[in-house]
């Protein structure tokens, strides 16, 4: 491995500004990741071309692969920075803002619109108050292993970049909250609430929008089954629909 890290980032000062490129090298530590490489940059923000810059903009919280606020496209992929790995990626690494999000600045996007979609779907579980309300019903192991992969979910929106049927200027939920529904609608308590998820999912933009291309479940940095947790909600959603028609 070289001593040195070739960065190119893409900035961008603003949504209405112009993006360029910017490169830098910074100096490789053994297990280094790409948000290393960023800190590194922004220590000292000065360009390959010994030029001084401004230091790039990026995010990042648990640094471990769980709270999903680092995702960025990365050597043309969207992924994690906190786990890319640089001895495991090809030089120049090439960074980019994610493309299904409203851009803020440099390689930050603005990721509202999905915790917004987690509440159209109503994608938590009702309680009746704050006191103590004992232990919960009980599961079978193999509802537990199965409820618990969908429940690594880290809001990265990295299933979002991958969708063809995901845009900036369309309602389309996306895989995520989908696969959120079928959490929360396999909750002991969380399935009281199991029609109304449905109905917004039957929604303009619900499951029913899906074009089947399959490039979320490759994309999950989790592994979590995307499109077999959309399958299954488009067949609650036929039930759904069919029960509305004959019982209305």
């Amino acid at each position: 491995m070289a001593d040195k890290v070739h960065v190119q980032v893409k900035r961008q000062a603003g949504p209405s500004q112009k993006p360029f490129w910017e490169e830098f090298e910074v100096p490789y530590s053994p297990g280094m990741n790409v948000i290393t490489a960023l800190q590194e940059i922004q220590k000292n923000p000065v360009r390959k071309d010994g030029k001084p810059t401004t230091p790039v903009m990026w995010q990042a919280v648990c640094l471990e692969e769980v709270c999903g606020a680092c995702s960025m496209v990365i050597n043309g992929k969207v992924r994690q920075a906190c786990s890319t790995l640089i001895s495991q990626i090809k030089q120049p690494i090439r960074l980019e803002p994610m493309t299904k999000f409203p851009l803020i600045r440099d390689l930050v996007v603005d990721r509202t619109r999905m915790f917004e979609n987690l509440k159209r779907v109503k994608a938590w579980v009702d309680i009746d108050g704050t006191y103590d309300l004992g232990p919960g019903m009980r599961q079978s192991t193999e509802h537990q292993q199965k409820n618990y992969v969908l429940s690594t979910c880290m809001t990265c929106g990295c299933c979002l970049e991958v969708c063809p049927e995901f845009t900036l200027n369309n309602n389309f939920l996306g895989a995520q909250p989908i696969s959120q529904v079928r959490l929360f609608n396999a909750h002991p308590t969380g399935k009281m609430h199991k029609e109304k998820r449905l109905d917004a999912l039957m929604e303009p933009g619900g499951v029913s929008d899906c074009g089947n291309a399959q490039n979320c479940v490759r994309a999950c940095p989790k592994e979590i089954p995307l499109t077999e947790s959309i399958a299954e909600m488009g067949r609650q959603v036929t039930v759904r629909a069919i029960k509305k028609i004959l019982f209305p």
